[in-house]
Parts: structure tokens; sequence; C-alpha cells
């Protein structure tokens, strides 16, 4: 889903242009949207998810004559390709994406190519409810800093679900699920990197198995590679013949790991959702014993963004979707785990009452964990970790895409 582009093919251009469409000026903003086609790129591997955006593609288009039409990917580098193509070719106006779901490498790719229209994100009339204060990761994605050319609007966090009438007490740090994939071969396995999520597990292992996690922050190449990540090779290495069908096949994605979850072939998944085992079962796919767990030392946390591509069509009607996915009505819609069960990015000391009470009102689910118990998020790597982890996994444990 968020494979990248390497920096490598970016020919070397720089910062995107200025803005031209205003979002300080919104009545004039929301005049040019009007009658627009806002081509909005964003993954489309998980029914909830398509439902959710075709929700805010409604809700838009009855309010503010914004027509949204879902691009549905399989990986997001497939986005940022296009648009580089088109940079290369010159057709710097009238590209064919408007909005593109980001975060991750791929952000700092587009970023560093010039590629991105903007700033524009704080300028939104809904930035003002953003917790900027409470929740670094929506100003800084992967380390580098947003400065306005995405704007936020999901909060995720590594989770871990599992059966509890199959599993008494979950594994809560990675020496002891090594241990209890040994005494349960083929119970547990994690999507192939380079998904997402098969790479944020081999991250969040490298976190609590790294002698100084706090190298993960800088570059690879201002770090010792191979000594800070020794000790995560010598633990896949142990951990991959215990794995689902040996470590030999890997589910695609996490949906459809939660669908081995749900046929009873693995006893326990990751997810970088805190809401998604109860959003499964409201929606019938996981039954009602399960229940979401953390691991002891903290599990990393990140935002969703919307960025603008530098030659999109329709950037004001980009911005309008950019906003109504900020505002507290879709916020809270999204948190709701019959929806999508996601984080919010608002901060509810900055709501007026009504809006507070939307999230207040929210039956969170019985698999969802609050947030005293999810903890402090561990900030993301640089996004440099997780290109070579990914390479490296694939050379070793021959399960190149």
């Amino acid at each position: 889903m968020r494979r990248f582009v390497p920096l490598a093919v970016t020919l070397g251009l720089l910062a995107g242009p200025a803005v031209a469409s205003d979002p300080a000026d919104w009545p004039a903003l929301l005049s040019e949207a009007q009658g627009q086609t806002v081509y909005w790129n964003a993954w489309g591997g998980a029914a909830a998810t398509n439902d959710f955006i075709r929700w805010a593609a409604s809700e838009v288009e009855e309010r503010y004559g914004v027509t949204v039409e879902h691009v549905k990917l399989a990986d997001t580098a497939d986005a940022v390709s296009r648009v580089l193509a088109e940079k290369t070719a010159g057709k710097d106006t009238g590209g064919a994406i408007d909005l593109i779901w980001l975060n991750g490498p791929n952000f700092a790719a587009m970023k560093e190519a010039g590629l991105l229209y903007g700033p524009w994100a704080e300028d939104l009339p809904n930035w003002r409810f953003v917790d900027t204060e409470g929740k670094p990761a929506v100003t800084a994605d992967f380390t580098v800093p947003t400065e306005g050319f995405e704007a936020p609007w999901a909060m995720a966090q590594v989770v871990f679900y599992y059966d509890g009438a199959r599993l008494a007490e979950p594994p809560r740090t990675m020496p002891a699920l090594l241990d209890w994939a040994r005494a349960h071969p083929g119970r547990f396995t994690y999507p192939q990197p380079p998904d997402f999520l098969g790479t944020t597990f081999l991250k969040q292992a490298l976190y609590e198995l790294a002698p100084d996690p706090s190298v993960l922050q800088k570059p690879t190449d201002e770090a010792d590679y191979d000594a800070v990540t020794a000790p995560l090779w010598a633990f896949l290495d142990e951990l991959t013949p215990h794995l689902w069908r040996q470590g030999r096949a890997y589910p695609q994605s996490g949906p459809q790991q939660l669908q081995l979850m749900a046929d009873g072939e693995i006893d326990l998944a990751i997810s970088f959702s805190p809401g998604e085992a109860s959003t499964a079962i409201a929606n019938g796919q996981l039954p009602d014993t399960v229940r979401t767990f953390v691991l002891d030392g903290g599990t990393i946390g990140n935002a969703s963004f919307v960025a603008i591509p530098y030659n999109a069509s329709a950037k004001a009607g980009a911005m309008v979707l950019a906003n109504f996915l900020l505002s507290p009505e879709a916020q809270a819609h999204a948190q709701d785990p019959d929806i999508l069960g996601y984080g919010t990015v608002l901060a509810m000391d900055k709501l007026a009452p009504k809006d507070r009470a939307r999230f207040e009102a929210l039956d969170l689910g019985i698999a969802t964990l609050s947030p005293a118990e999810l903890g402090p998020a561990l900030p993301e790597p640089h996004p440099s970790w997780a290109t070579r982890l990914e390479t490296d996994w694939a050379a070793r444990y021959g399960m190149a895409p």
C-alpha cells in the first residue's frame, strides 16, 4: 500500500510552487470549488474504508457542489509515480490526480521532488481544531515536517488483537511472541512487506530489539545499520519457521490477515487501527471474543494525511474535501467502530460542547482499548529505515514482491 518511489528517481526537482487558490479566503475558495471533480487517489483495500470515502464524497457533493471520485489504489506509490511521470513530461497543469492519501516515505519523496502543492493545510478553517500540541505526528510525518503540504485526517497506533476463546493470555513482548510461536507453530503471521502493516511489524520489533532505538529517528546512513538491525534478523531467523505456512507464504494485506483470523487459521494479528477489532466484530467479520492488546514497551503511532499534487486540476475542491475530513462530524464518524474505528486528530478541548458530545456519545466497542490502556505512541522511524528493512527482508526471506 505505501511502497515509495526512491528519491534517486526524482531528478533533483525542488520545492513546489506557491499556493494560488487561497484557503485563507474561504468564501472565495468555496465558490471556486463548486462544480469541480476531485480525483482522490486512496487505498482501496478495505470495504469499511471505501464506505467511509463514499460517505465523505456524498456529503461534500451535497454541501459544497464538489464531486469526489475515489481512485482505488493497491499501492500509493502508483499515484506518486504518475505525478512524477507528468512532471517529467512537462504536464504542470491539468494533472490526473487531485488528492492522495499519503504518509511516510511517499510524502518524503514527493516533498523532496517538488511534487506537492502548498503550503495550504494550516490555513484550512478546521485546522484550528487539530491537536498540534498533544499529537506531534500531525505536523511531522515519519520525522519529516509537513509544513502545511499535507493535512492529517486520522490517527493510528499499532495494536495486536487475539481471540480470547483460543488464547487466554497473549504475548506482550517480542521474545515472548517468539516463545509462544515455538509452542504454537503456524498460529501467527504478518502481512508481507512492503505492505505497510508488514513493514510496521519489522519496525515495531526493531524498536524493542535494537540496542539504542533512539537512532531510528535518524537516517540509516547516520547510524550503524548492520549493528542496529542484527538483533531483528536474529529474531526473524528464529521466528520465521514457526509462522503460518512455515513462513513460505504471507497474507498480502491487513484485510487478508483479518480473514485468516476469522477463519481460525491464526490466533493473533497486528493492526494499525486500535478500533479495527471492534469494527470487525460489529461487521460480523470476527467473533465477539476477540480482544486488543499492546506490547509492554509501547507501540508505534502515526497520522494519515491527504496531500495535493503540484499540478492538480481541482485544487480548491481538494481543499474543501480535506477541510471536511477535519470537521468534528467527519472525525467522529470515522472514530465510530461501526464505521472505521480510526483515532481522531482533533483536540477535544478545542471543540464546542456539541461537537465534544459527538465523541463522548461513541461506544468504542468491546475490543477497543481506552487511551490510557493504549499508552503513549512511539514515533515513526525515519523513512529510510522502512526502505532498507523492506529490501533486506525480501533478500533474506525470499518473498520479494
